[in-house]
């Protein structure tokens, strides 16, 4: 090849190379974020169908009637809200059951997100994935109209009281970090366990998150009186649980945050959880 030719040539091959790696990257790195949320067509448990997870029962003001499906309840409304989002209408969402302890244990899920009231806690990130959080809970002190609890007005006069929390929750951490009680919490299986030992006044009190502490009162034993709030150390915060790893983390957080930017979340919110600030705050 000519000298002329040479310093012709080499200019024309550099600029092709320029340009062939940005068509390159600019595909790769486009292409792959839009698909990767794409309405209707992520990569879901059951191809075009979003599986949601909840325990049974599933308790007001979370889910009414018992029946996540019909989109009565803070938590049911969040989820076909994050379905909508994703692309999934109403009809395309479907429930299964998942318990309260087993939905943070380590391993593969048959459901793409639960929603369960779970707290986002570091321990618990080890082995699952959480979304973005959609809602931020206070814990509440409910006790015996009756009982010598009820009459407290503050954190330090529960301390000799005998408490009573459901195994797994973030109660327990949260009654010994801020009430400091002089015994340790009694610990049950399941939350209608922690309510029948209300009811049969084995405990002086139960700690549970506020909304929760509402229906309580108002359903199951209204013979109890919400004795106040307090804030969880840290906060409380409830995400969406998925699978550790799960290629719809950065989906559902982004569906939340959207929900939440646009206000719908916050309607969501005032509409089934608007009672949860007239409780009595337990300094």
């Amino acid at each position: 090849m000519s000298p002329n030719l040479k310093k012709l040539f080499l200019p024309l091959f550099l600029f092709a190379l320029l340009v062939a790696g940005c068509g390159g990257s600019s595909d790769d790195t486009t292409g792959g974020a839009t698909a990767s949320c794409e309405p209707g067509k992520l990569p879901t448990t059951e191809q075009g169908v979003l599986t949601v997870a909840t325990d049974n029962p599933a308790y007001p003001p979370y889910f009414e009637d018992n029946d996540p499906t019909n989109g009565e309840g803070f938590e049911s409304a969040v989820a076909y809200a994050i379905g909508k989002q994703l692309g999934y209408p109403q009809a395309k969402v479907k429930w299964t059951t998942e318990s309260f302890n087993s939905s943070f244990a380590p391993g593969p899920k048959d459901f793409d997100f639960d929603v369960n009231q779970i707290s986002i806690t570091p321990v618990r990130e080890k082995a699952v994935d959480f979304s973005a959080p959609y809602y931020t809970a206070n814990q509440a002190v409910v006790a015996l109209k009756s009982s010598d609890a009820a009459k407290a007005t503050s954190l330090e006069e529960l301390r000799d009281a005998k408490l009573g929390v459901q195994v797994g929750t973030t109660s327990l951490e949260a009654a010994e970090a801020e009430i400091e009680p002089s015994s340790r919490p009694e610990v049950f299986n399941s939350s209608n366990d922690v309510v029948q030992a209300l009811k049969n006044e084995q405990i002086d009190a139960v700690v549970v998150d506020l909304p929760t502490a509402l229906y309580l009162t108002a359903a199951q034993v209204p013979q109890a009186t919400v004795v106040g709030q307090f804030s969880a150390p840290g906060g409380d915060q409830w995400g969406a649980l998925l699978e550790k790893d799960s290629p719809l983390t950065a989906c559902v957080s982004e569906a939340i945050e959207e929900l939440e930017s646009s206000g719908e979340l916050q309607k969501i919110t005032d509409r089934w959880m608007s009672q949860a600030a007239g409780a009595p705050e337990l300094g």
